[in-house]
């Protein structure tokens, strides 16, 4: 299974890459900003996004948003920023930062299980 991280903090995307090695996924892309993200989502599909808010240049909502416009893919926010997302996306699996691995499988769980 291939997972996109759209994370500005290298440290919290090694931990997210780490958990979800776990779970049983075994590629990764990752992106720092809104337009990395749509790029990488365009030359690779993954099954799985997680998504801080926050990010160095434009919104993770929005590159969600943009990336998942055609097909429907899971999406777990893990961001500090859980009203933006909520207001945006009511329904959206969000695990807020700082987070458990606990939480972390959780919130992938939750979010798989939206297909």
């Amino acid at each position: 299974m291939h997972a996109l991280i759209i994370e500005p903090e290298s440290f919290t995307a090694q931990l997210i890459e780490d958990c979800l090695v776990d779970l049983g996924f075994t590629s990764f892309d990752f992106a720092v900003d809104e337009d990395e993200a749509v790029t990488r989502a365009s030359s690779r599909c993954p099954e799985l996004i997680t998504a801080d808010v926050t990010l160095a240049r434009g919104c993770g909502v929005s590159a969600v948003q943009r990336i998942s416009h055609t097909v429907p893919i899971p999406v777990l926010y893990v961001t500090a920023a859980s009203s933006e997302v909520r207001s945006r996306c009511p329904t959206a699996a969000i695990v807020r930062k700082p987070f458990s691995i606990g939480e972390l499988i959780w919130g992938v769980e939750q979010a798989l299980q939206s297909r």
